[in-house]
């Protein structure tokens, strides 16, 4: 009685829905009394009419409801991935032989040029290709190793032209910091100018290289690292005297490696000897050594007889 009553207050349109259902149910059940099986149709059909009937879970009598929920995502993945098979492979259409032959032979003309560098060529030919395209192109023509010039080839072909600079820090007989600043010449391992600070601040770094540079008289390149030390005021004299300054990466001491190696032998062969008195005294000390190192010292770079700055 509860559910005519029920029936009675449901609309024309669900009530045949919820018919259509329970008709396919029967359906399935006149063909097979055991098990009922259901074809990709038979699922189909229920899945459409359950979606459309706000109480079908009580119209299901042959099926769970888990079961039929089941079926619509399986439906639901079937339907994408014959959407997706339908879609062209790749996305784009191939590049014209003449292209590709183009592309092929700027990379095996010129085998420093990397996929942006062809491109960028290529777009003043107003012709636009995507950095994959020519990656795929040139895949075979790439070469085993680095494709550009080492730090170490860079080193060795510019040594006249190159400075390095770096900052050593010792200690007195009371154990407070002072500063040893260097300037050295890469090819004849030469130290151009050295001077000591206990407060070795923007400004000062500034003079020591106007100093080491005076009339002009320079370097092309610059090696130093990221010290906070080497501020405005240092890059300032850095482009007056048209020098292109080089910083080394972070926690990278080989990329400096020449100072590196003087500032270890100047503690190794002298400092650790010593018993630091005051920043006059390490002056001298250190003013001495270089004399040494540049007259007398020999080291693999060979020397060029000279004096400090």
């Amino acid at each position: 009685m509860g559910g005519a009553v029920a029936d009675a207050t449901r609309s024309k349109s669900e009530l045949m829905l919820e018919n259509a259902l329970l008709r396919q149910q029967l359906i399935v059940l006149e063909r097979q009394v055991k098990r009922p099986q259901l074809s990709w149709q038979g699922r189909g059909i229920m899945v459409l009419l359950a979606s459309k009937l706000r109480n079908w879970r009580g119209a299901l009598f042959i099926v769970q409801p888990d079961t039929l929920l089941r079926w619509h995502r399986d439906l639901f993945r079937l339907v994408w991935r014959r959407k997706s098979k339908a879609r062209p492979q790749g996305g784009r259409r191939p590049l014209p032989e003449r292209v590709v032959q183009l592309i092929r032979r700027m990379a095996r003309e010129n085998p420093l040029w990397g996929a942006e560098r062809i491109r960028g060529e290529m777009l003043k030919q107003n012709m636009s290709v995507a950095k994959s395209s020519i990656q795929k192109y040139t895949q075979d023509l790439r070469q085993v190793g680095p494709s550009g010039q080492s730090w170490a080839t860079f080193l060795r072909n510019h040594a006249s032209q190159i400075w390095a600079c770096d900052f050593l820090q010792t200690y007195d007989a009371l154990f407070h910091s002072i500063f040893v600043f260097v300037i050295i010449e890469l090819e004849a391992r030469r130290v151009v100018h050295i001077n000591v600070t206990r407060q070795p601040t923007d400004a000062w770094v500034a003079q020591q290289l106007r100093e080491a540079t005076p009339f002009g008289e320079g370097p092309r390149f610059l090696i130093r690292d990221n010290d906070k030390k080497y501020g405005g005021k240092f890059q300032h004299v850095v482009d007056g005297a048209h020098i292109d300054s080089l910083k080394t990466p972070v926690k990278a001491p080989r990329a400096n490696a020449y100072c590196e190696r003087f500032l270890g032998s100047l503690r190794r062969e002298c400092l650790d000897y010593m018993l630091i008195l005051s920043e006059w005294h390490l002056r001298r000390i250190v003013t001495e050594y270089v004399t040494y190192f540049n007259e007398a010292r020999p080291h693999q770079g060979g020397t060029t007889p000279g004096s400090v700055r």
